[in-house]
C-alpha cells in the first residue's frame, strides 16, 4: 500500500526508474515513448547529460539563498538570457515554481499596478471559456475550465468568460477566417462595456490554448485586434503561455508568431523541461516603473522564487535548445509529425479536427464527423486512450470536456524537441492501435 496521495487513489501507477531521451524506462524494463512531454514539460527528454551537470555545479556553489536576502548568479543569468530574447518590451522576470504560481503573481501583479496608478476601481478580470490558467484558487477563477472549476465555484472570484478563437467549433459557414477572428475579439470589447472599463484590470489568455482544448491556434489577426481593445480601454494583456511556450510552438515565446506582445507574459513547464520545477513571470518596463516609483515592493512572495538550482538547470536546458538550434527541429518535426497524422486520421470517421503548431498538436475525436458530435461522456473515452497507450508504451495527453467542460474528447501530443523521424511513425503507430482499439471497445 503506498502512502503518497496519488491523483488518482484508485488507481495503479508504473514506477518510472530512468529517463533515457525520449523515453522512460520503469521498474519492469518497459519503455514508454514520451508524446506528450508528460504534460507538455519535457521538451529535453529525459537525462540530458548537460544539464544533469548543471544542477550539480550549482549545487557544489549554494543549494539556496532566501531571494528575501540575496540575488544569486543563475537567477541574474537566467532572467538575463529571457529578457534579451523577449518580445515587445518586458524588462524583468519574477521567478516561481509552476504556471499556477506564475498566473497568480501575474493577476495580483495586475492589481497592485493599477492600485499605484490611483485606479482602484479595478479589481476585474476577462478570460475565455475552455481555457486553463492553473489550479491554485486565483488561476482556477481566471480560468474557463468548468470541470475543473465546479467543485471550488463558490469559492471563486467573479470573472468575465467570452468565446474561445475556436475555429473548428465557433466559425459560422458564412464567415471567413478574418471575419471569425475579429467577431470573437470583439466580445472582449463587449464584455468592457458591459463590466465598466475602469473595473477591469486584465484580460488573460493562452496564446495557443493547450489542456482544455487540445492545441488550438487563434486566426490570423485575432490577437491584434485583442491588444488594440486591451490599449483602447488601458488595460493590460496578459499571456499565459506556461503550456504553449519556451519553443513548443517553433518559437521561443508562442506571442512571437502573432504579432504583438503582452503586458505580462507567464511560462513554465518547458522552462525548465521538469529537471527542476520552475515558472516565470515577465513583466513590462511600464509595470516595473509604476512600482518602482510607487511602494516599491510587489506585495507577494513564495519561499523557493529565484531558487538557484532551479534558475541553473533552466538556463543549461534553454541554452542547450538554442546552442543545437532544436527550435528549427521543433519545425521539421512538427511538420513531419503533423503531416503523418494527417495520412493516418484526417479521413477518418471519428476524428474531426487535426491542428496545432509546432510540437504542439492536437487530434479532436468525435462520434460522427459531418455532425461534430462527439462520443458520450459516460463512456470515458478519453481516459479509455490514455490507458490502452500506456499498455502499448505510449505516452499522450487525452482530455475530456473539450465542448463544454462535460462533452467532448481530444488527445494532445507535446513530444520532446530531440523527437527523430523514426520516433514520429512509432508515435503514430502505437497511437493508431490504441485508438482503434478503444472505438472497438465502446462498440
Amino acid at each position: 500500500m503506498t502512502h503518497v496521495f496519488h491523483r488518482s487513489l484508485n488507481a495503479s501507477y508504473p514506477t518510472a526508474i530512468k529517463g533515457d531521451g525520449v523515453y522512460v524506462v520503469d521498474t519492469d524494463g518497459k519503455r514508454y515513448l514520451d508524446a506528450s512531454g508528460g504534460a507538455a514539460v519535457s521538451c529535453l527528454g529525459h537525462s540530458n547529460t548537460v544539464v544533469n551537470d548543471a544542477i550539480r555545479e550549482q549545487l557544489d556553489k549554494i543549494a539556496f539563498a532566501h531571494s528575501g536576502f540575496f540575488t544569486n548568479d543563475a537567477m541574474e543569468k537566467l532572467a538575463d538570457f529571457l529578457i534579451e530574447r523577449a518580445p515587445g518590451n518586458l524588462q524583468k522576470v519574477y521567478f516561481v515554481s509552476g504556471g499556477s504560481e506564475a498566473v497568480e503573481a501575474a493577476l495580483k501583479l495586475a492589481r497592485q499596478y493599477f492600485l499605484e496608478k490611483g485606479e482602484s476601481t479595478r479589481k476585474q478580470f476577462i478570460s475565455r471559456r475552455q481555457s486553463y490558467h492553473g489550479n491554485t484558487l486565483g488561476a482556477l477563477a481566471a480560468g474557463g475550465n468548468e470541470w475543473r472549476r465546479e467543485p471550488y465555484s463558490p469559492m471563486l472570484m467573479p470573472v468575465d468568460l467570452i468565446s474561445p478563437c475556436y475555429q473548428y467549433r465557433e466559425k459560422r459557414d458564412e464567415e471567413s477566417e478574418a471575419e471569425f477572428g475579429q467577431r470573437v475579439a470583439g466580445e472582449l470589447e463587449e464584455a468592457l462595456l458591459k463590466a465598466g472599463p475602469e473595473n477591469v484590470c486584465a484580460f488573460i489568455c493562452e496564446p495557443v490554448v493547450g489542456a482544455t482544448l487540445g492545441a488550438v491556434p487563434a486566426v490570423d489577426g485575432y490577437f491584434k485586434r485583442i491588444r488594440e481593445i486591451c490599449d483602447q480601454y488601458g488595460i493590460l494583456l496578459i499571456l499565459d503561455e506556461v503550456m504553449c511556450g519556451m519553443g513548443r510552438t517553433g518559437s521561443l515565446f508562442a506571442v512571437d508568431q502573432e504579432g504583438v506582445s503582452p503586458d505580462i507574459l507567464v511560462t513554465a513547464k518547458g522552462l525548465g523541461a521538469g529537471y527542476q520545477p520552475i515558472g516565470a513571470m515577465l513583466v513590462s518596463r511600464e509595470i516595473c516603473e509604476v512600482i518602482a516609483s510607487g511602494s516599491g515592493f510587489f506585495q507577494h512572495g513564495h519561499t523557493y522564487m529565484g531558487h538557484p538550482i532551479a534558475c541553473a538547470a533552466s538556463l543549461a536546458v534553454q541554452q542547450y535548445i538554442e546552442r543545437n538550434k532544436l527550435l528549427e527541429n521543433v519545425k521539421s518535426r512538427g511538420q513531419e509529425l503533423n503531416e503523418a497524422l494527417s495520412a493516418e486520421f484526417a479521413q477518418h470517421p471519428h476524428i474531426g479536427d487535426i491542428r496545432g503548431r509546432g510540437l504542439f498538436l492536437g487530434l479532436e475525436i468525435v462520434e460522427d464527423r459531418v455532425s461534430k458530435e462527439p462520443f458520450a461522456p459516460e463512456l470515458k473515452l478519453n481516459a479509455r486512450i490514455k490507458s490502452k497507450a500506456m499498455e502499448l508504451g505510449l505516452m499522450c495527453y487525452p482530455m475530456g470536456g473539450t465542448i463544454d467542460g462535460r462533452r467532448g474528447d481530444h488527445v494532445l501530443f507535446a513530444p520532446p524537441f530531440i523527437i527523430e523521424s523514426n520516433h514520429v511513425s512509432e508515435i503514430v503507430e502505437k497511437f493508431s492501435k490504441a485508438f482503434s482499439s478503444c472505438l472497438s471497445e465502446v462498440g
